[in-house]
């Protein structure tokens, strides 16, 4: 059997596609039985790829994978904090201390969550330039080190209102198996292997859906409350003032210019430090 580390934020902890006993199984616990591997999964809900680097990276490592996944980045859009170099060299660093550990990687290009969540284009649009920044960057990333890249934000059945859970933001367990199916496909799994796309639970009722957004739901928003919605609302502001006087193409050029540096940072070297050193080290370009 091969190993298989997972790591990353909500996504792929598996929330959207609960288990009888309560429990998340998601996409990498689907796609593990057609691989024949033991899955261990490092995701955190919440994590930033900055976490991930620092806390599940030296985990990961241990465990010397044949196979790692490190799906992570939507966290980081909705931070007031963004910045699409950081994000660009925490991520650069993972996947490439995986690769050089001998891992293969999975990568996934990240779908936009204003448009998950049906947001208005005032509120959309800020959110929209940074996912694709995120997006510009795992290209980037996964060009230069090989990774199992799957393109979520082409993927025609991507915006289903199927695939995703109520909350809007993780996927159903329609959408998890289309993750692990498309996975699957990437690595070249024979069609028959390669996990159902069609559910095998019965979609939970109106009424569970509810109750979980009134009690589990709720920790959620009050967590990007703090943090997200006040700066939000100033990107809206922003929005509404540069395009009221016909000048909103300047705050995709400012957004452009933000992803070209951060792309420039990813084209030195990076340092991929050994465990046990890995704790302490800080990613260079």
């Amino acid at each position: 059997m091969s190993t298989f580390v997972a790591l990353g934020d909500s996504i792929t902890v598996g929330m959207g596609d609960p288990l009888p006993d309560g429990t998340w199984r998601g996409w990498a616990a689907i796609l593990a039985p057609a691989l024949d591997a033991d899955l261990v999964n490092l995701a955190v809900s919440g994590a930033l790829t900055a976490d991930v680097e620092r806390e599940q990276l030296p985990r990961a490592l241990e465990l010397r994978p044949d196979l790692a996944a490190v799906v992570v980045g939507v966290n980081d859009t909705l931070r007031h904090s963004f910045d699409p170099s950081r994000v660009g060299a925490a991520l650069a660093h993972t996947v490439g201390a995986l690769t050089a550990a001998g891992a293969t990687v999975l990568t996934m290009r990240l779908p936009d969550p204003g448009r998950m969540f049906g947001l208005p284009g005032t509120l959309a649009r800020p959110l929209a330039r940074r996912i694709r920044a995120v997006n510009t960057v795992a290209d980037r990333i996964a060009q230069r080190f090989g990774t199992v890249h799957f393109d979520v934000v082409g993927h025609p059945a991507t915006y289903d209102r199927r695939m995703w859970s109520v909350d809007r933001l993780h996927p159903s367990e329609r959408g998890h198996r289309l993750v692990a199916h498309s996975y699957a496909a990437l690595l070249g799994v024979p069609e028959d292997r390669r996990p159902a796309l069609e559910p095998s639970s019965a979609p939970p009722t109106r009424r569970a859906q509810l109750g979980w957004l009134a009690t589990k739901g709720t920790r959620w928003v009050v967590d990007r409350s703090r943090d997200l919605v006040p700066y939000l609302a100033g990107m809206a502001v922003a929005e509404w003032w540069y395009g009221l006087r016909g000048h909103a193409d300047r705050l995709d050029e400012a957004a452009a210019r933000e992803t070209v540096l951060a792309l420039r940072a990813l084209e030195g070297p990076v340092r991929l430090t050994p465990w046990p050193d890995l704790m302490d080290a800080t990613p260079t370009s």
